[in-house]
């Protein structure tokens, strides 16, 4: 049976709320799946009397992971929407309403297309303007709000994303995926959440293994830009430094041993770097051929799948 669509929730210790935005979300989806990811209150139980279809992690492995075994136990879905307790489920129709038009295969909810940032502490608005300028740039995207974690995803979508991140770097990640796999994306507004003094510390620790991780994904994903084309300026600049030092020493002058040595320095560490981003960029383009092969196989298997289905 076709559920057309279906509402994945990633939960960890929300026995307060859940069951509200539970029953909110099946106001608007044929399906609601709760992906509770080991929490040791009352989550799963307040779930479950709220008419959602639970599926419980032993321990807390990660939001990206309760994505992933979210997005496994779907495939009767024609549209998949993501949230967790911070979203209002109310907003639903806003997020598939351009899917279902046939405009766009992914749909970000965006709290900050009209400049919503300027209403959060400062902290977590260069926190925030961090993320996004990494992500967009790795991915070649202009997400206003890259760290949304209320989403759409149209059927066809689903082989696209690899799940790698456990964590919270995992609305990175899809972003990357999607746009590697040349995806219709589209914003459409939110509201925007004003709950943002939780825990300086645990929001300050997420940030940064996010931002560590979209940076490892750039390392592959753009290294001539980020490797070879800054070798080469350093590489130049160092040259340029020692025939500099080469025509002064040629008119008489001495050699001085610091900038020498700087010279150096700056010259083989730009060669360093240029051939590091050539060796990174082939390797890319091999780990993308081959997930490429991979993408192209799921597709074929989800369509015969889904003819068999309807045999």
């Amino acid at each position: 049976m076709i559920m057309p669509i279906t509402a994945i929730i990633s939960a960890f210790n929300e026995e307060i709320s859940i069951g509200s935005v539970v029953l909110r979300a099946k106001k608007y989806t044929d399906r609601v799946l709760v992906v509770d990811d080991g929490s040791i209150d009352r989550t799963c139980e307040v779930a479950r009397l709220a008419g959602a279809e639970v599926i419980q992690h032993h321990r807390n492995i990660g939001k990206g992971a309760a994505l992933k075994t979210g997005f496994g136990r779907v495939n009767d879905a024609t549209v998949i929407v993501v949230l967790d307790c911070r979203y209002d489920p109310e907003e639903i129709p806003v997020l598939v309403a351009p899917i279902l038009a046939g405009k766009a295969d992914m749909v970000n909810g965006s709290r900050y297309i009209n400049g919503g940032k300027k209403d959060i502490h400062f902290y977590h608005r260069i926190g925030w303007y961090l993320l996004d300028t990494v992500t967009n740039l790795n991915s070649g995207l202009h997400i206003t709000d890259t760290q949304s974690g209320f989403r759409a995803f149209s059927r066809n979508t689903f082989p696209v994303f690899g799940f790698n991140t456990r964590g919270f770097g995992i609305e990175s990640e899809m972003l990357m995926d999607a746009a590697k796999a040349g995806l219709r994306i589209k914003e459409v507004e939110i509201g925007v959440n004003r709950d943002m003094d939780s825990s300086t510390g645990h929001t300050a620790s997420h940030g940064l293994r996010i931002f560590m991780n979209v940076l490892e994904d750039i390392e592959l994903n753009r290294p001539l830009y980020y490797f070879t084309i800054p070798g080469m300026v350093i590489s130049i600049i160092g040259l340029a430094m020692g025939l500099n030092f080469l025509h002064n020493f040629y008119l008489g002058g001495r050699m001085m041993y610091g900038p020498t040595l700087l010279m150096m320095i700056l010259t083989l560490m730009g060669i360093f770097m240029s051939f590091t981003g050539i060796i990174l960029h082939s390797m890319s383009r091999l780990l993308n051929e081959n997930s490429c092969e991979n993408k192209v196989n799921n597709r074929t298997l989800l369509t015969y799948n889904k003819r068999a289905g309807e045999i």
